[in-house]
């Protein structure tokens, strides 16, 4: 079993047309990602990947003409809330948003329309999501991770890759991989995903991989404590980040005396996880 994506998913791409959606559409149909559509105003009617996708004009005439229940965005920043607002009011049920540097007085208002909505949102600035051997939904490689009883939930894109790849190497597999994005303010967070992960059936460990930054961690650690049974290994980037200094991604930022590597490794240890001091230890601690 999976969370968010499965086989069953019905694909749609915004901003299909551009170098970064046709490229990504492509691995993902490669992979066996069921797309059914593309996005992008004033192309309706094209197609691409070799007449095999068709291009509509909006969200909702390719929700209508096709069944997709689900969209991943390929859109400059300046676009990605309106391709937001697009595809929740179109009543996509699940909205991946690959897009980085989107504001966060966008952001804001985005997730305060789909909260109303009801909409459940990935990312922005994120990888996407990968279900092995079924869906991969935006630009994870299809490649490092095989089908297993392992989820994953991560802030960090690279550090995604690196423990999927270590986690392969020693024949562990995944259930599904949510790569959640490092932005301040988005849409799905780690206890969203710990919540998914711990109903399950066939998920029956966690990894959980965090950065510097806000307070996300710690209160997923309090959420583990309290509500999740299931064995959780972690790793914890930016140990070494100078304070005040952004580390990659926008939420990466120490400030005030909150955000600090030891304080998030101090509570994720107090609630019983395991806490690798490198990527590639995961593996052993699972």
């Amino acid at each position: 079993m999976s969370i968010l994506v499965n086989k069953n998913t019905r694909l749609l791409v915004q901003g299909i047309t551009g170098q970064e959606g046709i490229f990504h559409t492509e691995k993902m149909v490669e992979y066996g990602t069921r797309v059914v559509a593309g996005v992008t105003p004033g192309k309706g009617g094209e197609w691409v990947l070799n007449g095999k996708i068709p291009v509509f004009d909006s969200v909702k005439i390719a929700k209508n003409a096709t069944g997709a229940n689900t969209s991943v965005i390929f859109v400059p920043a300046r676009f990605a809330a309106d391709a937001m607002f697009e595809a929740a009011d179109a009543g996509m049920e699940l909205i991946i948003c690959i897009t980085e540097g989107v504001p966060v007085a966008d952001m804001m208002r985005v997730r305060n329309f789909l909260d109303q909505k009801g909409v459940r949102l990935v990312g922005p600035n994120c990888p996407g999501l990968l279900t092995p051997g079924e869906a991969k939904a935006g630009i994870i490689p299809g490649n490092i991770a095989i089908p297993g009883s392992i989820g994953v939930v991560s802030r960090s894109g690279t550090l995604t890759y690196e423990v999927l790849y270590a986690l392969k190497n020693l024949g562990l597999g995944v259930s599904t991989c949510v790569g959640i994005g490092g932005d301040p303010v988005n849409g799905t967070n780690f206890i969203d995903t710990l919540e998914m992960f711990q109903e399950d059936p066939d998920t029956e460990k966690i990894v959980l991989i965090g950065e510097i930054g806000g307070t996300d961690e710690e209160q997923a650690a309090e959420y583990i404590s309290k509500y999740v049974t299931k064995p959780v290994a972690s790793f914890i980037a930016g140990r070494t980040a100078p304070p005040g200094k952004r580390m990659g991604h926008a939420g990466a930022i120490v400030q005030g005396g909150t955000g600090l590597a030891e304080d998030k490794i101090r509570a994720l240890e107090d609630a019983g996880v395991k806490v690798a001091d490198h990527p590639e230890q995961i593996p052993e601690l699972l």
